[in-house]
């Protein structure tokens, strides 16, 4: 008939629909894999979570006057604690297949209390030890009460109840992408031990996959652990044939398999205690330093909650979930300060990762890995071993799950309008003063030795050093003011921020799905109505 609409041809352009669930996810958070492969799955969480509950004691524990005893000791406290912290996040908390671990954000406040001038009279180097673990043991019990507070009353809830996957692009993409100095960086600090894992893990799950057609897929699911295996003891050979018997030492600290000091500090079997270091002290600047530290790390632990919830193939998370989940994280923070880890804990961003590369976002998976994170934390020779590995590898495996975070981010703006001016100015705005306003802080400091914020108050310098060198708080704060100040009763606006796709999941009872990824065990859930 004339003037009728010729039917689209089969190859005509057409875009790809929005998905509030990730596809093509093996096993999705309530669908555990066979038994045998679920424990494989949790010993490579396990591996993948090492290198964050290695770095930072082996970087603290020196400067506070600790040995290799000492530092055996911090790491099993550090795992164990990790272990028990996972268990209660994915049970009670926000139930995501998500890892807590170490969390660079305290570093920064830890470093002051070490440097603080009440420590520096004491000459034993054991004696100071202790002495500033008890302080930072009472700076993070007080943090603590932040998240607990924000988290459980419900406020964070009441926050997130307008985040749209327009602010949440900056927020979730920095929380990945903007860790790219622990990426190669590290990797070239041994480049022959670093480059051929990245190789390796590229070729072992993007590859041979395609290559070998199996009926179940083994090569890309288990990549880390081949290629782990492989570069260890290619990187053992190398020290035993004498590679770097004349290399500098800095070298031979990244490259050898035997300068960790962790086997012979590591005691064969020893429980963590609360209390083990003495009694916690407390100093008010310390714990609002801290404070800050907490603040920044549960903005970051929410989009790294947001990428979980989509690499786990489940809907996006309702904020009331997002709040509980903050407040069983200050339940971790203090059992921190109890246990006295020289940390604190917030959702591990490589194992976030890792849930995209073998596309296994189950529940029971992360629990397995918290038992590997628990046994072989009391069982200290045989975790140390693990724990040994030269710190280029994992390096080069963060080169990989970072960048599936970051790109966790970048998913969401299938839900926003690119073609508007607005949708434009507050992602490309937000990201880069995310990436730069965090450059600047970090740049001064490292050539001045304090940050630009220069004031006879060290707490007060530490907060602002804090907050602004976190590059997911930073963009994510710009991108969520932006967001709901810029236009926002604009008729336009709403479906331009992507806000409608998100409406539904507000409210925990607005999807029926969000009762079955979110559900807490045992009926609890009529307990907590409002988190």
């Amino acid at each position: 008939m004339a003037g009728a609409a010729a039917p689209p041809k089969q190859d005509e352009l057409v875009p790809h629909p929005v998905k509030d669930q990730l596809p093509n996810v093996s096993f999705c958070i309530n669908s555990p894999p066979p038994w045998p492969e679920a424990i494989l799955l949790g010993f490579q969480h396990y591996l993948v979570m090492l290198g964050t509950t290695v770095i930072i004691p082996t970087a603290l524990v020196p400067q506070m006057g600790g040995g290799n005893d000492e530092k055996a000791r911090v790491i099993q406290t550090l795992l164990f604690v990790a272990g028990i912290n996972t268990l209660l996040q994915t049970y009670f908390g926000t139930c995501l297949p998500a890892v807590m671990g170490g969390s660079y954000t305290f570093v920064v406040p830890t470093i002051s209390i070490i440097l603080a001038g009440r420590y520096s009279n004491i000459v034993d180097p054991h004696e100071k030890f202790l002495h500033i673990m008890r302080g930072t043991q009472g700076a993070l019990i007080v943090a603590s009460t932040l998240p607990i507070i924000v988290g459980f009353s419900g406020l964070w809830r009441n926050i997130t109840r307008f985040l749209s996957p327009l602010s949440a692009v900056p927020l979730v993409a920095l929380a990945g992408f903007g860790l790219y100095e622990l990426g190669f960086p590290g990797v070239a600090k041994c480049i022959e031990i670093g480059l051929p894992v990245i190789i390796l893990l590229v070729i072992f799950s993007q590859y041979i996959p395609h290559a070998v057609h199996s009926e179940r897929p083994v090569f890309d699911r288990f990549a880390v652990i081949f290629s782990i295996a492989i570069v260890w003891v290619y990187a053992y050979f190398l020290t035993i044939g004498g590679a770097y018997r004349h290399s500098p030492q800095k070298t031979q600290l990244h490259c050898r398999t035997d300068r960790s000091g962790l086997v012979g500090g590591a005691p064969w079997i020893r429980v963590p205690y609360p209390f083990q270091w003495g009694a916690p002290t407390f100093d008010a600047g310390e714990a609002f330093a801290m404070m800050a530290a907490s603040l920044v790390a549960l903005v970051e632990s929410t989009g790294t909650f947001i990428a979980v919830a989509r690499y786990a193939s489940a809907t996006p998370v309702p904020p009331s979930v997002l709040s509980r989940g903050i407040g069983w994280q200050g339940i971790g923070i203090l059992l921190d300060g109890l246990f006295g880890t020289a940390n604190g804990s917030s959702v591990s961003v490589e194992n976030a990762g890792l849930l995209a590369l073998t596309r296994v976002g189950s529940r029971r998976v992360v629990q397995i890995s918290a038992g590997f994170m628990i046994f072989f934390s009391i069982l200290g020779k045989f975790g140390a071993v693990f724990a040994s590995i030269p710190a280029p590898i994992f390096a080069a495996l963060y080169c990989l799950f970072f960048a599936y975070v970051g790109a966790a981010g970048v998913s969401f703006l299938q839900f926003c309008n690119l073609n508007s001016f607005r949708t434009k100015f507050i992602l490309g705005f937000s990201v880069f003063m995310g990436l730069s306003v965090p450059q600047y802080f970090n740049e001064y400091t490292s050539v001045a030795g304090y940050g630009p914020v220069h004031t006879g108050a060290r707490w007060f310098n530490d907060i602002i050093n804090v907050i602004f060198s976190s590059k997911p708080f930073v963009a994510g704060f710009v991108a969520f003011f932006l967001d709901n100040t810029l236009h926002r009763n604009d008729s336009t606006v709403r479906k331009d921020r992507g806000y409608h796709w998100w409406q539904k999941f507000r409210s925990f009872k607005g999807d029926s799905r969000s009762d079955e990824f979110y559900r807490l065990p045992f009926n609890l859930n009529k307990f907590f109505p409002s988190v």
